[in-house]
């Protein structure tokens, strides 16, 4: 199909506009690359996830005014506007203000929209709509910053913001970055700054909605954000999905995403609640299992990370509640974890397939699997031996005893975690290279002893841990400052369990399962 073809699609005989809307935006899809829509996150939202959007508002007003700040074909507007109606008979007058940048969309945008009116107009409703062809975030940038720098009191506040913004990554040179610096720390996405704008530009009764990807809920990279976001806002619904490739299946994308509500922060407010809505996908949206929190369950507002922990069933919050039990971390034990200094491009030079004289080994992510460290295990262009010389020798490190972790896990690993015992074993070189895909973890002064290091990796691999895990980190890293965050049993525990399965002698995560679900007693919980 050719873009000028999705020009003369028509709705059929009392059409649903959110029906309507989905069809042009399918047929659209059709139409671009793969690569388009990635370097531009551009995915279309499926009419069953806009029209359950939609569902979780209600208004008593006779004037509403709404946003969308990445319309597309104006899907999400239409199935939040169909449930307005449905709700509040008393509704005369609906206001929206859209944004889109993809030129080639603007005419399908208006096609929708402008059946909407007439739809709107069939019920006595007037409706006034904008579609603005600039950028959301340039024109908004400056509601972030504080009264007194440049914030502007006449700026627009709206009582709906609903959105599927972009998702991508932007270069520390993008001028989006440079004006949203307040929320910025490391290399950001560009749903976060839609988010934080929509906080800073609602009413104070109005509501947000948005389905984003669930990265934002942990990691350093979006620590700043968070500390902004819930500086303004609460969180009052959170929707998962159990599946990552229904919610946006048409358009390949393999994303774990939720759905969130959220609403001006209003202190006096007491015991905040959370209500977590969870499906398997698009054919059960309508029939989702719903629980309510407290607030204070799944975030720690006191703390400087604001992790967000998302618990599905009863065996994740048994889980969290076990972990928020203990009281230890790595820093308390005086141990940390670092990234891997070998950057192999900037070092290829000196690093070898076969080992040289005054080489040392090599350690890289594939050399890592659950609790074993398997070594040499050749592949190509990842030499397993890197040279000591003047380039190299300030990012090798002390062969001492550690545990290697990967830093990155596929999206479809049964595990997240997986880490490796290392022993350094006498006569060796003084030194090892790790590569930068791996951490380690290390006690800076002083060494790790055996059991130590063996009950650290049984943790981290075992299915207590990765289930932890996974209620709060939404994407493929293993970020170092969250293991540093996480809550660990007492040092006595974890050099038991690391003693326990040395005088087994057999390391197989059958037997790392057991001793663990023993020593918490799992299957009790």
């Amino acid at each position: 199909m050719k873009i000028n073809d999705t020009k003369h699609i028509s709705p059929t005989s009392n059409e649903q506009p959110s029906i309507y809307a989905d069809r042009l935006g399918t047929a659209y899809t059709q139409t671009v690359s793969q690569t388009f829509k990635k370097d531009n996150g551009q995915f279309f939202t499926p009419q069953a996830i806009a029209h359950f959007m939609g569902s979780l508002v209600s208004a008593n007003k006779t004037q509403i005014d709404i946003l969308d700040p990445g319309c597309g074909t104006a899907v999400l507007t239409c199935g939040l506007v169909e449930n307005l109606v449905e709700k509040n008979p008393n509704i005369e007058v609906i206001n929206l203000v859209a944004y889109e940048t993809d030129s080639n969309l603007i005419s399908l945008s208006e096609k929708s929209l402008s059946y909407l009116k007439n739809w709107l107009s069939n019920k006595g409703i007037s409706f006034q709509y904008t579609i603005c062809i600039h950028d959301f975030i340039m024109e908004h940038y400056n509601c972030l910053n504080p009264p007194s720098l440049n914030f502007s009191d006449e700026k627009q506040d709206f009582d709906f913001i609903i959105s599927n913004p972009p998702y991508f990554k932007l270069s520390k040179d993008d001028n989006r970055v440079k004006a949203t610096q307040i929320i910025i720390d490391g290399q950001p996405n560009i749903y976060s700054i839609f988010l934080a704008i929509a906080a800073r530009v609602l009413k104070n009764d109005g509501e947000m909605i948005f389905i984003v990807p669930r990265s934002f809920t942990s990691g350093r990279y979006f620590n700043s954000f968070r500390n902004y976001f819930f500086n303004y806002v609460q969180i009052d619904f959170i929707h998962l999905f159990e599946s990552r490739k229904d919610a946006f299946s048409r358009d390949n994308v393999l994303q774990e995403t939720l759905i969130l509500k959220a609403k001006p922060k209003n202190s006096k407010e007491k015991e905040l609640k959370i209500v977590v809505s969870t499906c398997s996908g698009l054919q059960d949206i309508e029939q989702s299992k719903r629980k309510t929190y407290l607030q204070k369950d799944l975030i720690d507002l006191k703390s400087k990370e604001k992790i967000i922990h998302l618990p599905t069933n009863t065996k994740e919050e048994a889980v969290i509640d076990l972990f928020k039990s203990w009281n230890g971390s790595l820093n308390q034990y005086n141990i940390q974890i670092s990234t891997g200094p070998v950057v192999a491009f900037r070092m290829e030079n000196c690093i070898k397939e076969v080992p040289e004289e005054g080489a040392v080994s090599l350690y890289w992510l594939h050399n890592v699997t659950k609790m074993e460290v398997n070594y040499p295990a050749h592949k190509s262009n990842k030499g397993q031996y890197i040279q000591i010389c003047e380039q190299t020798k300030s990012y090798l490190i002390p062969n001492r005893n550690y545990i290697f972790l990967r830093r990155f896990s596929a999206k479809d690993d049964k595990s997240r975690l997986v880490a490796a015992p290392y022993f350094s074993l006498p006569g060796t070189p003084r030194y090892v290279g790790v590569e930068n895909k791996l951490n380690y973890i290390y006690r800076p002064k002083g060494h790790l002893s055996r059991t130590e290091v063996m009950g650290i990796a049984a943790l981290l691999n075992s299915n207590l841990f990765d289930t932890y895990f996974r209620t709060f980190n939404g994407n493929v890293n293993v970020s170092a400052t969250e293991l540093r965050a996480m809550p660990l049993p007492p040092l006595e525990t974890i050099k038991e369990i690391g003693e326990k399965l040395i005088l087994l002698n057999n390391f197989s995560m059958k037997n790392v399962s057991k001793v663990i679900d023993d020593f918490f007693e799992l299957n009790k919980r």
